[in-house]
């Protein structure tokens, strides 16, 4: 089970939100011609091994709807793969299937653990109380 993976020079992992540029072509009565659609969303899973291995990508839709596309790492039609939030750090296991249940401010934590995971924790400070002596508390008990 991968967490990260490479297309065309371009590293991502699962969690990472990517925009897919993939390559369609337009087939007309007229014209023949082909153009970039671009697929924006979290990476849910990585599976697969060599000729094999593709990748999910999941984005919600019009009316909440989630979308999910499958993306072959070997398709001639797969431009590029841009990361534009990186999350990798943020997930515990390989494969974000429970995501399809959550809300959205739930997976949000996903990028907060990814933004403080790393970063040093800074260390309770120590409260140090002193203790009267009994001498002491019995001394000033007795002036009043």
């Amino acid at each position: 089970m991968a967490i990260s993976a490479t297309v065309k020079e371009n590293t991502f992992g699962v969690g990472d939100v990517v925009r897919v540029h993939q390559l369609v072509s337009d087939d007309k009565m007229d014209e023949k011609g082909s153009r970039t659609q671009i697929f924006e969303g979290t990476v849910i899973g990585i599976r697969g091994s060599e000729e094999g291995k593709n990748f999910i990508v999941r984005r919600i839709g019009e009316q909440k709807i989630g979308i999910e596309m499958i993306f072959p790492f070997g398709s001639p039609a797969l431009e590029k793969v841009e990361v534009v939030r990186s999350g990798k750090r943020g997930v515990a296991r390989a494969k974000l299937y429970y995501t399809r249940n959550k809300s959205t401010r739930e997976i949000e934590k996903i990028y907060t653990r990814a933004k403080h995971r790393g970063q040093a924790q800074p260390k309770p400070v120590k409260k140090v109380v002193k203790k009267a002596s009994k001498a002491v508390q019995k001394n000033t008990s007795k002036k009043k």
